[in-house]
């Protein structure tokens, strides 16, 4: 029995510690208490984020009608190498040749105050009307729930562009929700 608990242990730890490399902030503070009994209660608003859908991420802008993620649902998102995109706006971290980015679309019924939440650590663009937007809250995810960053834009309605850029990994799972 007590080798099944360690054995539980060490996956619940690796799953919490496969977005932060350890030694990373984030992991040595939080990764040591992340158990099967810890795990995150997700509020309704990020329940899908346990089951995402796959989408590729586009290369260049004419290409986003095939990147579109739809608001509340979660995306487990293959990304490209950096040096294959075309970003609409270069992003303020581009990220060097062997990082992975992309660009996503997603359409706001109306306006109001969105959050982007990613897995993992990449630079992360929304541009609406051909702006950048400029956030206007950072936070981590719950604990142990896979959530690594949580940022919002204040959107108009619309067609709106995620431009991910310099990471580490070629997926991310990605969610969108309306928070006011």
């Amino acid at each position: 029995m007590a080798r099944v608990k360690q054995f539980l242990h060490l996956t619940a730890l690796l799953a919490c510690t496969a977005f932060y490399p350890v030694g990373t902030g984030w992991a040595a503070e939080h990764a040591a208490h992340c158990t099967p009994q810890h795990a995150a209660a997700l509020p309704p608003a990020l329940a899908p984020w346990a089951t995402p859908s796959p989408v590729s991420a586009a290369t260049q802008p004419d290409g986003l009608n095939a990147a579109l993620l739809t608001v509340g649902k979660a995306a487990q998102v293959t990304l490209h190498p950096t040096t294959d995109i075309q970003y609409s706006i270069r992003p303020e971290a581009p990220g060097g040749k062997v990082s992975s980015g992309g660009l996503l679309a997603f359409d706001t019924p109306d306006a109001g105050t969105y959050r982007v939440m990613l897995s993992g650590r990449a630079w992360l663009d929304v541009v609406a009307h051909g702006t950048v937007t400029d956030s206007t809250h950072h936070q981590h995810g719950p604990d142990c729930s896979g959530i690594g960053k949580m940022v919002d834009f204040t959107l108009p309605a619309g067609r709106q562009t995620i431009q991910i850029s310099g990471s580490g990994t070629p997926t991310l799972e990605v969610m969108v929700i309306k928070v006011q």
